[in-house]
């Protein structure tokens, strides 16, 4: 009787083919947490401000998601829309990766700038794009920032940047690199004149960036877990020959090591940054919440 038992066939079970699954289920309806594995309906996270429902996690928003979030709505106009990058070291196939990226992205650079109003208060903001050569900076990056820069500094409204870049553009050589010492200087001349910066870095800011521009507001904020660096985890440590916290180059490391002055949850950051510009029109003390 137990060799009966055993021998029994097992119940077999109709399979779905995968493609069929697929068909039930569109493609991007659904979204997967990277930090906790929650999955979650797409349009629902979107509403969420791309933050998990359930760990809090923060997706990276693209350059109209992130203006959307922060702008009243119908205020944005934006400056310098048709600024293109060239190829002026000729590097091979540059411009093709460009053309693909601009089709992909819907922007013309990864960087988007212009003039809005959080909660009636006018401000010029640029916004870094990562879906866009992951947000690397180059000549035009460079550029529309600068310009920005001395529009905010020519009618004197404040100047807040949202960052988020590989770093350099590798494939605009020196040129990218000087891009650091241009934003730089525009900066401290608008400083001077007694202009408002804020920078909220996002994840990632890192390279060339993060050492210019990003690191250099009078508030300089930070979304949950971005990463915030100059050069990767792996080379410092083979640099220094130690190993390094697990929290190294995390927004909060950052923090408690007073590289800055706050993190601020998503949801949170318009109310902070209407904060901010009032306390800088009309005066009084910063407090965080």
């Amino acid at each position: 009787m137990l060799k009966d038992f055993f021998s029994k066939q097992k119940k077999t079970y109709a399979t779905v083919p995968v493609n069929d699954l697929k068909k039930d289920v569109p493609e991007g309806i659904m979204t997967k947490c990277p930090n906790c594995k929650k999955i979650m309906f797409t349009k629902e996270l979107r509403q969420n401000l791309k933050v998990c429902f359930q760990c809090g996690y923060h997706f990276q928003m693209n350059a109209r998601e992130r203006l959307d979030s922060i702008l009243d709505a119908g205020s944005f106009e934006e400056t310098d829309e048709r600024l293109v990058s060239d190829n002026p070291l000729n590097f091979p196939g540059y411009l093709e990766k460009l053309e693909k990226d601009r089709s992909k992205a819907k922007m013309n650079e990864a960087v988007v700038t212009g003039i809005g109003a959080i909660k009636e208060m006018q401000t010029t903001i640029a916004v870094m794009d990562a879906s866009f050569r992951m947000g690397s900076m180059g000549s035009v990056v460079g550029e529309k920032i600068t310009r920005l820069i001395e529009l905010a500094d020519e009618r004197h409204l404040p100047f807040i940047i949202f960052t988020a870049s590989g770093g350099a553009r590798m494939q605009e050589g020196v040129l990218s690199l000087m891009q650091m010492a241009k934003t730089s200087a525009a900066l401290k001349r608008f400083s001077e004149n007694g202009g408002l910066v804020i920078s909220v870095m996002t994840h990632p800011t890192t390279g060339g960036v993060s050492a210019s521009f990003a690191s250099l507001g009078d508030y300089n904020l930070a979304e949950p877990g971005a990463l915030i660096g100059f050069a990767g985890r792996r080379i410092i440590e083979q640099t220094i020959r130690e190993e390094l916290p697990d929290d190294f180059q995390t927004a909060e490391f950052l923090l408690k090591h007073g590289q800055l002055d706050a993190v601020i949850h998503r949801k949170d950051l318009r109310d902070q940054l209407a904060f901010l510009l009032d306390l800088h029109i009309k005066g009084g003390d910063v407090t965080w919440d």
